[in-house]
């Protein structure tokens, strides 16, 4: 499958590279764990990676020739999808790649019956909520001190679903 972002801009849609998407193996996670380190400040780890592919959940890679736009893992439940990770890398972040794999999420979802994507976002993660929410998605609660922040503090994530 490949794809390109959308955009207005004749021009700048002609000057993204033609995207395509792979399944994660263990051979490309070092360039994941590069990417993750460089976009998080709690990344997830190798063995965070490892489990979710041992567990069969959907873990698919963006690729422009030998670049890592980003990725995505997911895990399918009763009738929904739940969004564990969605990364673009810094180096391509705001140009429609994070739209490229939510849409992309959302067909491999549908294609496996599932009526809710789900996903949870730290409060503080403005940017990635308005993405979300332009995508589609609403809120629908919070979870309290959900993901690890600064100084052994915790920090409230936002849950969010999309009607598929």
């Amino acid at each position: 499958m490949s794809a390109l972002p959308t955009s207005p801009d004749s021009d700048a849609l002609n000057s993204r590279p033609e995207a395509r998407f792979e399944a994660l193996t263990l051979a490309q996670l070092d360039a994941v764990l590069a990417v993750e380190q460089r976009a998080y400040t709690h990344p997830w780890t190798r063995g965070n990676f490892t489990d979710a592919m041992a567990s069969g959940y959907q873990a698919q890679l963006l690729m422009a020739d030998d670049h890592l736009l980003g990725y995505f893992v997911a895990m399918m439940g009763v009738e929904e999808v739940h969004l564990l990770n969605l990364t673009v890398n810094p180096d391509y972040q705001r140009q429609g790649w994070a739209r490229v794999l939510l849409d992309a999420l959302a067909l491999w979802s549908r294609g496996r019956s599932a009526q809710w994507l789900w996903l949870e976002v730290r409060a503080s993660n403005q940017r990635a909520q308005d993405i979300y929410l332009t995508h589609g998605f609403h809120r629908v609660g919070e979870r309290k001190r959900y993901y690890p922040a600064e100084h052994g503090q915790r920090e409230d994530a936002v849950v969010m679903s999309l009607a598929l």
